[in-house]
């Protein structure tokens, strides 16, 4: 089995600083096997934000995969927005923009969503989905794939289709055939956990698409700062929700589902 904590939507810059300690704390107590971070590391892509983010990040737990979001491209700098949109990022957190890591029972590989063209809303291309398609059909049988984006391939009902990263149903296509199995993604803010066979139709296939909100902003959007820690074992996903509880200046464990493989398709086999 194996654990994967997925964070998402830092947003340095507009932190909660009481947040940052407790949050390291659980997080090195689940003993993650990988840590993801699903892009908003900064509020408005600035160096100190970046700076202040890397050193948070190096207190964490590794390996570590890293994806950039929307905020992480400058905003109202409109020369490096549209010629260096992510020089700051590469300094600071990665230069890598497709990282990965495969041990003997997972594969996790990142991949970038943020457009300096589309501000807030993200984009994926052929090269990028070819190349992800292609590491995953050249790995050994029995892996658990997943794929990290800041921008969702799905969205909890009560979210407009417009926050879909474009060109979805191409990705999601070639998912189905590579055997993509969990798709983490952030932006919103909103914690959820599905599959994907109500937006897709895809014969046979349907992934787990699972949702982080932010772990440490102060824009809470009407749910209190969060984080998911994931059970990965063959046939079986457990989905944990950590929310902070205020009271006790922790977070907490708020909910589980628990999702299984049939074939190709992943359902909700209840909560645990």
């Amino acid at each position: 089995m194996r654990t994967v904590v997925h964070l998402s939507d830092l947003h340095f810059g507009r932190v909660d600083e009481a947040l940052l300690a407790p949050l390291r704390a659980r997080v090195e107590g689940l003993k993650p096997d990988v840590v993801v971070v699903s892009g908003d590391l900064t509020q408005r892509a600035r160096s100190a934000q970046f700076k202040a983010a890397r050193a948070w990040l190096d207190t964490l737990p590794t390996p570590q995969i890293v994806v950039p979001g929307n905020h992480d491209i400058p905003l109202y700098n409109v020369a490096a927005r549209f010629f260096s949109p992510l020089v700051k990022y590469r300094r600071h957190i990665t230069a890598n923009l497709a990282p990965e890591y495969v041990d003997d029972e997972i594969a996790v590989l990142g991949m970038n969503t943020a457009r300096s063209l589309t501000f807030k809303d993200g984009r994926v291309n052929r090269e990028q989905v070819a190349r992800l398609r292609e590491r995953f059909s050249a790995m050994p049988e029995g892996l658990t794939h997943i794929v990290v984006t800041h921008h969702p391939f799905d969205l909890p009902d009560s979210f407009d289709k417009d926050d879909l990263v474009d060109r979805a149903p191409m990705a999601m296509e070639a998912f189905a055939r590579c055997g993509v199995d969990l798709l983490l993604a952030g932006h919103l803010h909103a914690s959820h956990a599905g599959n994907s066979a109500q937006r897709y139709k895809i014969a046979g296939y349907a992934a787990l698409v699972v949702q982080a909100g932010t772990a440490t902003s102060t824009r809470k959007r009407g749910e209190e700062n969060s984080f998911n820690a994931i059970g990965v074992e063959a046939g079986q996903l457990t989905v944990e929700r950590y929310s902070w509880i205020s009271a006790l200046a922790s977070f907490e464990l708020a909910s589980t589902e628990v999702f299984r493989r049939s074939g190709d398709v992943w359902e909700p086999a209840g909560q645990a």
